[in-house]
């Protein structure tokens, strides 16, 4: 074993993951700049928000889904804290945290609103180059196939940075609506390469090396984004503490982050620990990578756009009762504020019961019926005040999840059972493994 190692760190200094292998604490500093990232899009829709900027932020967040979807791919087959993999991260890192900075501009209208620097399209077409060139470049050194994998994995990136670069070719004519939508036309159109091209990653060999990291990798990527959840409720309408301590504050706080205890306990509680369980059981290769794409990366999409759609629901929420213009308790929110803030909680559950078809085979009765009676309670919404809306959310998220606890469930017991014995046993065999070498 340890001349295996040796071997392949004086090879490349790129080492090989194994099935038992967890997350490293430097893909957890690396997914702090995505939590920056993610915030940014939050908060520059909470200043524009409107249709056409709603839509452009979701791009540009499918968009950083998918760098980061990449970058735990990639710390799924290498190991990412060895070697010179630490400088192809700073690196990732780097270009990330220019890219969030980009990310602003892409939501103006015109060129009054453009600031001096490269245009903001070249500067996120170049940084997110860079990033998925890192990680391509990575797997074309682990592949056996590598004109294959070179063709299937490095020519969808490269043709959507193509798409981006042109749309800052595009000529400036703030009058005609074909100049507002046609660039967003390209981004999405680049959108909807990267994604294709994902479909195609069991037969380009892509394989989950370690079962544990790939749900625990993704099981921690959600929780930051409920905790930039606190953060937005925390910071309000802009990015500094000191809300008023008034009572309608208070209230819509403590029901803001009800709603959001309630959001990680429906995916915490057992079916987090259920899709882990289906993936280390699915033992062929090409099947499980297809339940990895599909239950990971794209099925737990629509779990982080829901919170985050959440988060902006809730900071201009915040601004609406921190500042009232009569009684703070009869302030009613903006129309698309109230979809955005529904909608991101039906996207949520929505998501979760497509997990639980997926990976599961469980179609739940309880949160069916509370994504239908919010969608169908949406065009309302707007008619209640701030608080009372926010009530109304909480009280049907902590019912869904009582009643949960409440039906005898064998399935859920099981889950859990389950999961509570592997824990002990890997706690039983590192302590042993340290008493004897430590």
């Amino acid at each position: 074993m340890l001349g295996s190692m040796s071997a392949e760190r004086g090879r490349g200094r790129i080492l090989p993951t194994a099935p038992g292998f967890r997350v490293t604490r430097v893909e957890l500093f690396y997914d702090l700049v995505f939590v920056f990232a993610f915030l940014n899009v939050t908060n520059v829709l909470s200043e524009t928000l409107s249709g056409r900027s709603l839509l452009a932020g979701l791009v540009l967040l499918l968009l950083l889904w998918w760098c980061w979807v990449s970058f735990a791919a990639l710390g799924n087959v290498v190991r990412t804290d060895q070697g010179v993999m630490p400088l192809v991260g700073a690196v990732t890192v780097a270009a990330l945290f220019v890219l969030t900075l980009a990310m602003p501009a892409a939501f103006a209208d015109g060129p009054a609103q453009r600031q001096s620097g490269p245009p903001a399209a070249v500067l996120f077409a170049c940084c997110y180059l860079v990033i998925r060139a890192a990680q391509v470049l990575v797997f074309l050194s682990r592949s056996s196939h590598r004109g294959r994998t070179a063709v299937r994995l490095g020519l969808p990136p490269l043709i959507s940075v193509a798409l981006i670069l042109a749309t800052a070719a595009l000529p400036e004519s703030p009058r005609q609506t074909w100049a507002t939508w046609l660039p967003l036309a390209l981004w999405l159109a680049a959108l909807c390469i990267e994604y294709t091209s994902g479909g195609l990653a069991p037969s380009a060999g892509l394989t989950v090396v370690s079962a544990a990291h790939w749900a625990e990798r993704y099981a921690l990527i959600l929780l930051i984004a409920l905790g930039e959840s606190i953060i937005s409720l925390g910071l309000g309408p802009k990015l500094s503490a000191g809300l008023p301590a008034t009572w309608p504050v208070i209230v819509a706080s403590v029901l803001g982050v009800t709603i959001i205890a309630a959001l990680w306990w429906l995916y915490f509680d057992s079916l987090a620990p259920a899709l882990e369980q289906r993936l280390h059981r699915t033992r062929d290769v090409r099947a499980r990578a297809a339940l990895a794409r599909d239950a990971y990366a794209y099925l737990h999409l629509p779990l982080i756009t829901g919170i985050i759609l959440f988060a902006l629901g809730l900071k201009r929420y915040l601004a609406v009762i921190s500042h009232p213009r009569g009684d703070p308790w009869r302030e009613h929110a903006a129309a698309l504020d109230n979809r955005v803030l529904f909608a991101g909680l039906v996207i949520y559950v929505s998501g979760l019961l497509a997990l639980g078809v997926r990976a599961t085979h469980r179609i739940s009765a309880v949160p069916t019926a509370v994504v239908v009676a919010m969608a169908v309670g949406l065009p309302w919404a707007g008619r209640l005040p701030a608080v009372a809306a926010l009530a109304i959310l909480a009280v049907a998220s902590v019912s869904v999840v009582l009643l949960g606890l409440r039906s005898s469930d064998p399935w859920r017991s099981r889950v859990r059972r389950t999961a509570l014995d592997e824990q002990v046993a890997a706690e039983q065999e590192q302590s042993e493994w340290r008493r004897h070498h430590l």
